[in-house]
């Protein structure tokens, strides 16, 4: 059982690595002990998105009187339908990795992988009965869910992101313990059917290390539609009755028939034998270098596994690096300009560097911004919805950041993504041609503002 590379992990890094690896000649080996896809495809990305799209549908069509169009009945869902067709996206998408896999010729194994050791300038992996022998190892194994040890958790039955990709009934209310990504799409989700919402987050803000600005002016939207947001606000204890909370030293149980834990997700570096190799950890994940090599020359890590971005476009960015270098291409991995999307509704995008960033720095800056309302394609399509559009530049007139809150900015934020990468000037990139009317054009206009 010898190959060339074997690859740790299905995943979006696993998969797409694998792919390149075996199409560009290299016997290719992809072990997945539980799920070709990963977490994105079976448990986040994917799956999240389609239910967010119905909600999305219900929203548009509560609002249809706005555009001219009227309705006889209030509209209605079917819970157990969109359920139904969330499983269906993701079994015809992990199908045709599958068949793409195949089509490659990558021997995929759908067992537990553990490395053993080194022989004769060979990597040993053990799965099953088998033992592998390769000389390039690529670690794409992931990671996990951080469940926080809040006095009595383990005593009620919560969620999980996955748990509430998985419900059968809508609970009444929902608390959401974690105001980031991905507590916010299911706050946004929730909402939409009905759903009683409270997001409790530690932080000032929502989102994390996303622009404050259009954060808070996508919160500021949902507190309108209903949900209550409690931040600056730490849980002391959960309980069957809801949540206990403590803020400004004052304590109060936030009722909620459902609880969803959402506080973050940790890379996974163990119960794989990584130790048998002595890998060189850093912080939350592997250490590695721009051509994603770790510590041995030969194993390559990509994906959540390395701790930094935790996002499936940048795990398969880095496995295109990995195998590029494997196959002695000198492509570099740069993350100057990874975009962060939230898919609520209105969406909220950004890319490259924040103000809050680069106030903090001492770095001087300049902020170009416009209302998304500058775009006659958004107004005519956002009869409801507000946004902005706002670009970051440095002391040179260089573009090196963009925040965007309205739909649809992440299908845009490539386009400031590209600009930051490119370095280009506020000059250079207003002189390309935008296609007229499209929401695309609030850029080209802010770069005129």
């Amino acid at each position: 059982m010898e190959f060339d590379i074997a690859i740790i992990g299905g995943g979006p890094a696993g998969y797409n690595a694998a792919e390149i690896a075996a199409s560009n000649g290299l016997k290719t080996v992809l072990f997945e002990k539980k799920y070709i896809g990963g977490v994105c495809l079976n448990e986040g990305c994917i799956p999240t998105k389609t239910l967010l799209y119905s909600a999305k549908t219900l929203d548009s069509i509560k609002n249809a009187s706005k555009y001219g169009i009227t309705l006889d009945n209030a509209p209605s869902f079917d819970v157990s339908k969109i359920i139904d067709r969330k499983d269906k996206v993701v079994k015809k998408l992990t199908a045709g990795v599958s068949f793409k896999l195949s089509s490659y010729g990558v021997t995929v194994v759908k067992d537990t992988a553990t490395i053993t050791g080194e022989k004769d300038n060979k990597i040993n992996i053990s799965s099953g009965k088998e033992t592998y022998s390769v000389k390039y190892l690529l670690l794409c194994t992931g990671s996990e869910t951080v469940i926080p040890p809040i006095k009595g958790l383990s005593e009620v039955d919560y969620w999980t992101s996955k748990e509430a990709l998985e419900f059968g009934d809508l609970p009444k209310s929902l608390a959401i313990i974690g105001g980031g990504v991905i507590g916010i799409e299911f706050a946004s989700f929730f909402n939409s059917m009905g759903v009683e919402v409270n997001v409790i987050e530690m932080m000032p803000e929502i989102l994390g290390v996303m622009d404050k600005e259009t954060s808070a002016m996508l919160r500021s939207d949902y507190a309108k539609r209903g949900i209550k947001f409690h931040l600056n606000t730490k849980v002391t204890e959960v309980t069957k009755k809801g949540v206990v909370v403590e803020k400004n030293g004052k304590t109060q149980t936030i009722e909620s028939e459902k609880i969803l834990v959402s506080v973050g997700r940790r890379a996974i570096t163990t119960g794989f034998g990584l130790e048998s190799l002595n890998i060189e950890l850093l912080k939350n994940g592997v250490k590695v270098n721009e051509y994603m090599q770790t510590s041995h020359p030969r194993v390559y890590a990509a994906g959540d596994i390395t701790g930094f971005s935790l996002l499936a476009h940048t795990a398969i960015r880095e496995g295109e690096v990995a195998i590029s270098h494997i196959l002695g291409e000198d492509d570099k991995m740069s993350y100057k300009a990874i975009p962060s999307v939230v898919y609520t509704n209105p969406e909220i995008a950004g890319v490259g560097k924040t103000e809050e960033e680069l106030t903090a720095k001492g770095e001087p800056f300049r902020v170009l911004k416009l209302p998304m309302a500058y775009s006659g394609r958004f107004i005519a399509e956002n009869e409801t919805g507000s946004g902005l559009c706002k670009i970051i530049v440095d002391d040179s007139d260089r573009i090196i950041g963009c925040h965007m809150l309205g739909n649809p900015v992440s299908e845009l934020i490539l386009l400031a993504g590209i600009a930051i990468e490119n370095g280009n000037t506020v000059e250079e990139f207003r002189k390309h041609v935008y296609p007229h009317p499209t929401v695309g054009e609030i850029i080209h206009e802010t770069l005129f503002s």
